[in-house]
């Protein structure tokens, strides 16, 4: 499949905000998930002065199949990292601020200390600023899932990303398994953290398999979903299966309320922590929502 349909189709925004996110990230020498995952959302958000900084270096330690970040050996920690994140956050005003990291296996911790101290960084400079942290699966060590929490971010996301029978294949060095349970974990965790994960469509998943998925993200205290098209990032990767019409993202978006999701952001174009702030103020409010995105 390589013919977008119109529903994917995204203008590309380029104003004031856009130039002030594209040089402040690189002025500081900090990574942007947008850039390199390739997001279709990275004009709109970055033109809106928001924008999820991925720290601990550009390359990942595993090699999934739908994902364009680079494999391969990481440099090590920067410990100026979180100091020049939080002047960013800073210099952004951001009330909400977003953090994800590339899979550090080689590391002890999986990079939980450093991005704890990402947190706290932020913490100091900017104390109103709420935090979202999208993390790895850190290997399934509870302690350092222990680590990170206890910087206490608002809120913790880890993505399933694809449904049981595709996992092997897709994300060939995680585990379904694991990732609910880092899900599971966090939701027991004394912090407290509210639990966020997120699914692709059209990567050849049935309605049923899609449904088992939902179901066991509840199970284990997941209260935040998002639902997006999957796009192959690169000829290579997992080829595209379907793309799902907004008809059935609405649709899905109402199953997963029922099933006892807090909020949901749903659409072609929603990816992981776009309009992250306004998942998690209605999940906050304590009043199930369902956000149905057709362009984002």
């Amino acid at each position: 499949m390589t013919r977008l349909p119109p529903w994917l189709r995204s203008p590309l925004t380029t104003g004031a905000d856009y130039r002030r996110v594209h040089g402040l990230s690189g002025g500081l020498r900090l990574g942007t998930v947008c850039r390199s995952a390739r997001c279709p959302n990275r004009h709109r958000c970055w033109s809106e002065g928001t924008a999820t900084f991925m720290v601990l270096g550009e390359r990942c330690t595993r090699g999934c199949r739908f994902c364009a970040v680079p494999t391969g050996r990481p440099a090590p920690p920067d410990p100026g990292e979180p100091d020049r994140l939080a002047g960013a956050v800073a210099a952004l005003r951001l009330e909400f601020a977003v953090i994800t990291m590339v899979t550090r296996d080689d590391l002890p911790d999986g990079g939980a200390a450093h991005l704890a101290d990402c947190v706290r960084a932020i913490r100091a400079a900017c104390p109103e600023t709420k935090v979202e942290v999208l993390a790895s699966d850190l290997g399934g060590c509870a302690a350092s899932l222990d680590t990170l929490l206890a910087a206490r971010p608002e809120v913790f996301a880890h993505n399933l990303e694809t449904v049981r029978r595709l996992q092997r294949e897709v994300r060939p060095d995680a585990s379904y398994a694991r990732s609910l349970e880092v899900l599971r974990r966090a939701a027991e965790h004394p912090a407290r953290p509210v639990v966020k994960s997120g699914l692709m469509l059209g990567m050849g998943e049935t309605e049923a398999e899609l449904d088992e998925a939902l179901r066991d993200l509840v199970r284990a205290g997941c209260r935040l979903l998002t639902l997006g098209q999957y796009l192959a990032p690169e000829p290579e990767a997992w080829p595209v299966a379907a793309y799902v019409t907004p008809e059935r993202f609405t649709a899905q978006a109402r199953r997963a309320e029922a099933l006892g999701f807090d909020a949901v952001a749903s659409g072609p174009l929603v990816r992981s922590s776009f309009r992250a702030a306004d998942l998690f103020a209605r999940a906050a409010r304590g009043a199930a929502g369902t956000r149905t995105e057709g362009r984002g």
